[in-house]
């Protein structure tokens, strides 16, 4: 067994649904997916464009968010935005988030003791 791999394995594992509840989060407001992953590498939560691009189109695809096309710029972007479906959804996720996550706290704390 390699313990790295292992970990790896296991860290990867926590990112993905994480990442989605942080992507819904941070699409209260219209951004482009570059801004969005200049923002989350800035915050030390590394985000792959090859990651997130797929990501945010499922997330359309499932009606959580709506996108537009700004061309009125030299270059065209295509911003994203949280629709009232994904604000549903997080706002859900992240309440059972937050309870999870002080138990898992809690959980393994005392397993330190």
């Amino acid at each position: 067994m390699n313990i790295e791999e292992t970990v790896q394995g296991l860290q990867q594992e926590l990112r993905r649904g994480t990442l989605i509840l942080l992507v819904l989060g941070q699409l209260r407001q219209k951004t482009y997916g570059y801004s969005l992953v200049k923002k989350l590498n800035d915050s030390e939560i590394p985000m792959d464009p090859n990651t997130l691009y797929p990501l945010l189109r499922r997330l359309e695809g499932q009606g959580l968010l709506a996108s537009e096309w700004d061309t009125g710029e030299s270059k065209p972007r295509k911003y994203y935005k949280i629709t009232e479906q994904g604000m549903e959804v997080l706002e859900k996720t992240r309440i059972y988030w937050k309870n999870f996550s002080e138990k898992v706290d809690e959980l393994l704390e005392e397993a330190y003791e």
